[in-house]
């Protein structure tokens, strides 16, 4: 009976197992504690099984869902699966052995001996076949079976323990002993496999990346702890990070996973909407309506608008579900770490406690990185999604929509709103954990203090309103702010892209002052904001301290029997400054949420796109439902394969004829009809930042033969000659280094190349020379062309193509009056004929032009490349026509690419920021102010550590008859001493970090406008866009806020370590050597960080840039269907930027879980020597080191994360001082100057043995020009592509500095003038009509030198008037963006008007009537006899007619003079003049 009586003992049954479970003398109330029996055969074994057949079905569904592929039986999977049968054959051994005991002993053993290893073999059967089933999905390392043996492995160590001490003390069942540890080793050998990782899986794609992410390979503890990106972090110790380093994205966070699913659920919700919108309409009008009509229709005033937030949530809320989970683990942890401290008890309780402290703030901090990363990933999916939805929408945007917003606010969008929205997902979830946190420490004061607490409840319900209007203050800022930024930044853009026309003009102050007018706006609600900020800052410091005193103060006051003690004191103390992060945290949350962003994605997602359709019936079309119609009465049939002319006046509707067709405008009436594929050539000319032969190709597949004849045709050859890397080379940002004849020539060269059935072609002869255009005319468009069997639409202004043309449509005032063939036209006597009769006699058709000499007359400049370009210098032929005067050398022409070479792509600086870079930063801010900051942070923070102290003096008073004698004293201190703490500290960071910025951004925005043209052709806009965009918003915003936490949690941190050290003296041993761990854990991530951010900077600015170049060029992509190439280019550029971003979230991560490592051992060490040296601790003292210990762990990992964040944004102060370095252009004034007030007064030229060069690297452009220019005399300048026409008039503005020789002007040497000296004294009317936004008049006059009247004569002269008048708001007509809303035509004679308006005697006319038909071109000409009659006027001409009249032509040929002499002379001498005449049909 013995044995079964030892048996018994062992295995007590459930009853007995009541009465042991309750006896907490053995498991609680002794010194050496142990659990029972029945606690440990029922809970510690079915606590794992429950864990893994609950998480099992899920676990299971995810399997099914996420296949990655299969892996082969490895050794390691064989061994996982031995080890789960062993177990499970353990389990069933046992099962028998009771079964046999039972018969065998006639002891009736308890049913848990029967029920726990049936439950646990089961279980392990599970396990095993989870483990196979894992194996055929793909998983190499699985969490959840990790978790499910760890957690048995505890479990099981417990009755480990138990089992041992029993086997010392009494009789044990030999069996049942021997099963355990077998059952025990195996789980250990079982908990280790499964941290080991097994191989990858075939056919994944992982194996296909050159350089694949580690993390989907990586095991489940290296993913929880983020050891995975150690390695790319070691590299960047070693060696700064470079691109190559960067890993692949993961399938799952590229652009064509996540922009599909954010359209797709945006597009439902739109669809949602539009039926909502329809029912209600057919509600009211009957419901017959047609879904056309309903836009017509007055919708009801409320319209339900989509919900994008709603859309986005659908997109990313599964997976952002699983941060929630986290979170509200996280919330519950924090919560029970602060509440286990408690003193009276056993040793064993304060060890255990430590322990417990230990163990819960690493899986707490384990558990906050988890949610943190989920959140980080969101944020960048969600971003990804965001840019990806507004760039597809920007592709099919419809023309009043992009009217209404610029290149500028649409870029902002994407840069600045979609960073906004990423930021916001990390805190989002704080409004649900915010109210949980506040509930939970609630209760646990309630427990601690009693009803006291409603005091500080009362305080906290107070505070909310006052936390909620700043919120909402600051949101009614933030949108005043972005709304000033949106106005820079566009600003910003249009004169990056007119830039050339600035400096012509001299216009460069005039707009400085309009940039900095917006700025100081920007910064006047920046520094009411820093006032708010301030105010927040007071009640965030106050709030948990005013809820403290008032819970205290009465405390103490209702009961004269409530002491204060340590405990009571600390673990509120603790709780409250729980309370001060969801308190202040909740109303920014909401705000942010409200904030304006979201509704300026919507605004511009819900703009409507347009059909896309093309013969026209009874068609009346404009460019907004709500303007009045641009084309009326339209009725169009174009015959397959004809050729048609579309002639008319400048503004007559020819160009929107052609857009009309392409379906780019409204229609309002009527129908239209295009069959066939389209090819479409914009009259201003649209240009890639690629290579020439990319800008042809056009994505097509490449056809050798095809290719070369298109290039042939369209009269390129000679350019691919002249340039330095033959087709190879790169064409700047909107084609900034061709002649606008090149430009126009690519484009059409794009068009032929692509071969389409239908081609639109806007006027693209006007920029060439005749016997060019001719060539192209005969070669490509007329009757015996390329395009021959092609149906061509052809605007034109030549007449001498009319002939050749099978239909010609005569427009008027967006009306065709005429059509039919020529013959026809001029047999009906109409409009047409008459207008013929006058002009033809100017122009007569060309019978035999030489075809042979086309190679020497290759066009030159163009009549209007993109006017909204930036810096379009068309006449600037920067490198491509350099080497065309060293024609010598053509036989040894290079293909190099490195020749073809211009834009510098952004580069990332590395290594350790420099401290000139800090020192140039704190010199903003002024150093007195720097001075005064930081003395008020350590005001403050001594004023906080001292109030704690002299909390923890108050607890460590005698209770005398049950209470504290001196309370009221010590309250009154508590309160003198919290209320003191100043605040002043907050608001003279922002001040500085103000100050700092505007000082930044006038010095950078000087510096950029002091550069001289060739600066802007090497540099991206988008990299000078985001120098102004997202770095300035950094200094603007950022750094100031990092400072100061940076600064705080600094003292924090001192102030810690100081109370620490007073209190536990030994924590001394250990804190030099965690300190300087710490130090090298910051230093170590920190060069990977930095670097990782840089890397990020430079990749976002290809983003921009791209998006920039699509929103000019969407009618051409569109018109070629090219929307999929783009996108998927855009992609491919957002998802190379994200691959950056990544690695710095991950190493966010990375740094966090390694610092709250060591902070948390710091607390568990200042507990451990608190357990140890209790007995000679004041428990106050205990106390306030215990309570900054916990707040330790936080502060110093935020005093890392933040000197690193202060590293990586600081690098924008970098970048924004990095132009102050390049080089400048000649001063542009000297003071005194020593010109007479009306210089120039005659106009004489006289220029010496001229010579220029673009770049020193380069031989001459021009040289050897020696002329004299009589004041008054006119003078016409030609020669071919490349002779250095438009190099002299550049040199003559001193756009680029003479090399050699001297140019006099009225006997002063012009290279010893200022610039703007020089340029506002004479005056260009240049080949691209560049117009900025904002009235006609600004556009005119930016400096409001002229009274109206003067503007309006220039108007009348320049043959605007009427037009000008006839608009609603006259002179203060709205122009939009690059003057879209005029024709090119109305854009020129702007810029006549301007010259006009100046009047000074000397005027250069580059190439400027190009844009505008033959009658137009008379009036101008005349115009310019009449009104420049006195003055010396030099013309860049392509049209020869314009220019036989003038009293001299200069011929230049390969940059040297080739002719000078009075027109007819030339004739006569029958040189390179007379056969330029010959071709032109002018002799």
């Amino acid at each position: 009976m013995t044995n079964s009586v030892g048996v018994i003992v062992q295995c007590p049954s459930p009853l007995l197992a009541c009465k042991y479970s309750t006896d907490w003398n053995r498991t609680w109330h002794t010194a050496n504690p142990d659990l029972t029996q029945c606690f440990q055969n029922t809970v510690l074994v079915w606590l794992p099984c429950f864990y893994l057949w609950l998480c099992a079905p899920i676990y299971l569904l995810y399997l099914r869902r996420h296949d990655n592929g299969y892996i082969c039986m490895s050794h390691l999977n064989k061994a996982k699966t031995a080890v789960g049968f062993l177990l499970w054959i353990i389990c069933w051994a046992d099962v028998f052995y009771s079964f046999w005991e039972r018969s065998h002993d006639n002891v009736i053993s308890a049913p848990v001996h029967l029920v726990s290893p049936t439950l646990l073999g089961l279980t392990m059967l599970l396990s095993t076949l989870l483990i196979q089933y894992e194996r055929m999905k793909g998983v190499q390392s699985s969490g959840v079976m990790l978790i499910f043996w760890l957690l048995a492995l505890l479990c099981a160590t417990v009755t480990f323990r138990s089992k041992v001490l029993q086997a010392l003390e009494q009789v044990m069942c030999v069996w049942r002993y021997t099963t355990f540890f077998i059952y025990y080793t195996l789980l250990l050998v079982a908990f280790f496999l499964s941290c080991l990782l097994d191989q990858p899986p075939l056919f994944s794609n992982s194996v296909k990346d050159s350089n694949p992410c580690p993390e989907p390979g990586a095991s489940f503890l290296s993913r929880i702890t983020f050891w995975w990106i150690t390695r790319m972090m070691v590299t960047g110790y070693k060696r700064p990070l470079v691109e190559n380093d960067l890993w692949s994205l993961n399938s799952e966070d590229r652009s064509h996973r996540v922009v599909p699913r954010l359209v797709n659920w945006w597009n439902k919700e739109c669809q949602k909407v539009k039926r909502s919108v329809f029912c209600t309409a057919a509600s009211i009008y009957g419901s017959n309506v047609e879904e056309s009509e309903i836009l017509i229709i007055k919708a009801p005033k409320k319209t339900k608008e989509p919900s994008l937030l709603w859309a986005l949530c659908l997109t990313f809320g599964p997976y952002f579900l699983i941060s929630c989970l986290y979170k509200i683990i996280q919330d519950i942890l924090m919560l029970l770490i602060h509440f286990v401290n408690n003193s009276n008890t056993p040793s064993w309780q304060g060890f255990f406690y430590t322990a417990l402290l230990f163990i819960c703030t690493c899986v707490q901090s384990l558990i906050l990185q988890q949610y943190f990363h989920v959140c980080f990933v969101s944020g960048m999916r969600l971003r990804t999604a965001v840019i990806g939805a507004v760039y597809r929408k920007a592709l099919v945007i419809s023309n009043a929509a992009r009217r209404t917003s610029t290149v500028g606010e649409i870029v902002n969008l994407m840069s600045v709103d979609a960073q906004r929205f990423m930021d916001l997902i990390t805190y989002i979830n704080m409004v649900w954990s915010a109210p949980l946190q506040v509930v939970l420490a609630l209760y646990f004061l309630w427990q601690n203090l009693g009803p006291s607490v409603l005091a500080g409840v009362a305080v906290m319900i107070l505070m909310v309103p006052v936390n909620a209007v700043i919120a909402m203050k600051t949101k009614t800022y933030q949108v005043a702010q972005m709304k000033s930024k949106d106005n820079r930044i566009k600003l910003m853009n249009e004169m990056l892209n007119g830039i050339k026309v600035l400096k012509l003009y001299a216009w460069e102050l005039a707009f400085k002052d309009k940039v900095s007018e917006i700025r100081e706006k920007e910064l006047q609600v920046l520094k009411k904001a820093a006032y708010l900020g301030a105010i927040s800052t007071f009640t965030w410091v106050c709030a948990p301290f005013l809820v403290a005193l008032s819970t205290f103060s009465v405390y103490v006051m209702v009961d004269d029997r409530n002491v204060l003690d340590a405990q009571k004191a600390f673990v509120s103390l603790a709780l409250f400054n729980i309370l001060r992060f969801p308190l202040n945290m909740l109303p920014m949350v909401i705000s942010s949420i409200v904030q304006v962003c979201v509704h300026w994605v919507i605004c511009f997602l819900i703009y409507l796109k347009f059909p896309h359709s093309i013969s026209i019936t009874d068609g009346v079309f404009s460019w907004s439902k709500n303007e009045s119609p641009t084309l009326k009465r339209l009725n169009v049939l174009i015959p397959e394969g004809a050729l048609v002319a579309v002639v008319g006046h400048v503004g007559s509707g020819k160009s929107s004829l052609l857009s009309a067709l392409l379906g780019e405008m409204d229609k309002l009436e009527g129908s239209v009809a295009v069959k066939g594929s389209v090819a479409y050539v914009p009259q201003q000319a649209w240009i890639q930042n690629s290579t020439l032969k990319d800008n042809i190709v056009f994505g097509q597949e490449r056809k050798e033969a095809w290719y070369q004849r298109v290039v042939e045709a369209c009269a390129l050859q000679p350019d691919l000659e002249i340039l330095p890397a033959g087709d190879n080379t790169e064409i700047g940002e909107k084609g900034v280094n061709l002649s606008g004849g090149q430009k126009q020539r690519v484009s059409l060269a794009r068009a032929v190349y692509c071969d389409r059935l239908v081609y639109l072609l806007d006027d693209p002869l006007s920029a060439v020379d005749a016997h060019v255009g001719k060539h192209i005319f005969d070669q490509v468009i007329g009757p015996q062309g390329l395009l021959k069997d092609k149906t061509r639409v052809l605007v034109t202004h030549g007449l001498s193509y009319l002939p050749q043309t099978d239909l010609i449509l005569v427009m008027v005032e967006g009306e065709i009056t005429e059509v039919g063939s020529y013959k026809q036209l001029l047999e009906t006597e109409g409009a047409f004929a008459e207008f013929l009769r006058t002009y033809a006699a100017v122009e007569p058709t060309d019978n035999n032009g030489e075809e042979s000499s086309l190679c020497t007359h290759v066009t030159s400049v163009s009549s209007y490349p993109k006017a909204c370009t930036s810096f379009s210098c068309s006449s600037f032929q920067l490198t491509l026509k350099l080497s065309s005067f060293i024609q010598e050398k053509l036989s040894k022409k290079t293909t190099n690419t490195e020749a073809g070479k211009l834009t510098e792509a952004d580069k990332a600086s590395t290594g350790r920021v420099k401290l000139s870079v800090f020192r140039a930063y704190l010199k903003a801010i002024g150093v007195p102010l720097s001075c005064i900051s930081l003395l008020l942070f350590f005001t403050h923070h001594l004023l906080s550590l001292f109030s704690n102290y002299w909390l923890s003096l108050w607890t460590d008073d005698p209770v005398i008859n049950g209470t504290q004698p001196n309370r009221r004293m010590r309250l009154g201190v508590y309160g003198a001493l919290g209320l003191s703490q100043v605040f002043g500290y907050s608001l003279a960071m922002s001040i500085g970090g103000i100050l700092a910025s505007r000082y930044l951004h006038q010095s950078m925005l000087y510096d950029v406008l002091r550069s001289p043209m060739s600066f802007f052709e090497r540099t991206p806009s988008g990299n000078l866009v985001n120098r102004f965009g997202k770095e300035i918003d950094t200094i603007d915003s950022v750094i100031p806020s990092i400072l100061k936490m940076f600064t705080g949690s600094l003292f924090n941190v001192l102030g810690a370590c100081l109370v620490i050290l007073i209190a536990t003296p030994w924590v001394a041993i250990i804190i030099p050597f965690l300190g300087l761990l710490y130090f090298f854990v910051q230093r170590f991530y920190v060069a990977s960080s930095r670097q990782l951010k840089r890397l990020e900077s430079v990749s976002r600015s290809p983003i921009y840039t791209h998006f920039n170049e699509t929103l000019l060029g969407a009618s051409v992509i569109r018109a070629f269907g090219e929307q999929e190439r783009f996108i998927h280019e855009s992609d491919r550029r957002v998802d190379h930027n994200q691959k950056a971003y990544y690695p710095s979230i991950v190493a966010n991560r990375w740094l966090a879980i390694r610092l709250e490592f060591v902070g948390n051992c710091i607390v568990s060490f200042a507990a451990l020597f608190a357990v140890i040296a209790r007995d000679s601790l004041s428990p106050g003292i205990m106390g306030l080191s215990i309570s900054y210990a916990l707040q330790l762990t936080a502060s110093l990992t935020w005093l890392v994360r933040m000197s690193s964040d202060v590293e990586t944004n600081i690098v924008a102060v970098e970048r924004v001082k990095e132009y102050s370095d390049t080089e400048k252009e000649a001063e542009w004034r000297h003071e005194p100057s020593g010109l007479n007030t009306g210089w120039p007064t005659v106009g004489c030229i006289d220029i010496q043995d001229f010579g220029l060069r673009y770049r020193h690297d380069m031989d001459l452009a021009i040289h050897n020009i020696t002329i004299h220019i009589n004041g008054g005399e006119k003078v016409g300048i030609v020669g071919r592509t490349g002779a250095g026409k438009s190099s002299l008039t550049l040199g003559l503005f001193r756009i680029i500095e003479a090399a050699e020789g001297h140019i006099f002007i009225d006997g002063v040497d012009i290279a010893k003038m200022g610039l703007h000296e020089l340029r506002s004294r004479i005056t260009i009317i240049p080949q691209d009509p560049v117009l900025f936004s904002g009235s006609l008049r600004m556009n005119l006059d930016p400096f409001d030198s002229y009274s109206d009247d003067e503007v309006w004569t220039a108007l009348e002269f320049s043959h605007l008037k009427d037009f000008v008048s006839g608009l609603p708001d006259k002179l203060n007509h709205e122009c939009s963006e690059g003057g879209e809303n005029l024709s090119v035509g109305q854009r020129q004679l702007l810029c006549l008007a301007r010259a006009l308006l100046r009047k000074s005697k000397v005027l250069v006319l580059d190439e400027a009537t190009a844009a505008v038909d033959m009658e137009t071109d008379n009036l101008i000409q005349s115009t310019i006899r009449s009104q420049f009659e006195d003055s010396t006027v030099l013309t860049i001409a392509h049209r020869l007619n314009t220019i036989m009249d003038y009293t001299r032509v200069l011929v230049l040929d390969k940059g040297e003079m080739a002719e000078f002499d009075s027109p007819s002379n030339l004739i006569a001498q029958r040189g390179a003049f007379y056969n330029m005449a010959k071709d032109s049909g002018l002799v």
